[in-house]
This record gives structure tokens, C-alpha cells and sequence, in this order.
């Protein structure tokens, strides 16, 4: 893990952003005690990509049809 004081921190923000996004850790440093940790997040999910199912998923033709009387008044809790 790579220590930085806080000045060169502020200064070089960005560039240790990338370095950090890379899976780097950094730890920021005020007088030579470590005050702070940058580490990446871990767990990012990756992009979804529209399309990947395609063709997988079936849907029956009656998937929009009323339900049953019996099953529906089951669902609603009358007999």
C-alpha cells in the first residue's frame, strides 16, 4: 500500500482516482500519521447489456388472460 502526504493528495487527486479505479490502495498521511484510506469499491456490478435472454425466456399465450374463479377467489381469500 502506498502512503501520500495530504498536500501531494490534494495536488494529485485525480491521478490517484485512476490509480485507486486500477485497485490500488493509498493511504493519505498529515504529518507522517495516517489519517485517511482510498481503496476501490468492491462488488461493482458489471454493465447490463439489453438482449442477453433473448430467446431463452418463453411466455405462454394466455400470460395476460383473466385467472381462474376458483384460483382468483384463493388469491382474494373468499370461498
Amino acid at each position: 500500500m502506498t502512503t501520500i502526504n495530504i498536500h501531494d493528495a490534494k495536488t494529485h487527486f485525480s491521478r490517484l482516482i485512476e490509480k485507486v479505479r486500477a485497485g490500488k490502495e493509498l493511504t493519505i498521511s498529515r504529518a507522517g500519521k495516517p489519517i485517511a484510506k482510498l481503496i476501490p469499491i468492491k462488488g461493482r456490478k458489471p454493465a447490463r447489456k439489453a438482449g442477453v435472454l433473448k430467446g431463452k425466456i418463453k411466455i405462454a399465450p394466455d400470460f395476460n388472460a383473466p385467472l381462474p374463479k376458483k384460483l382468483l377467489r384463493d388469491f382474494e381469500g373468499r370461498k
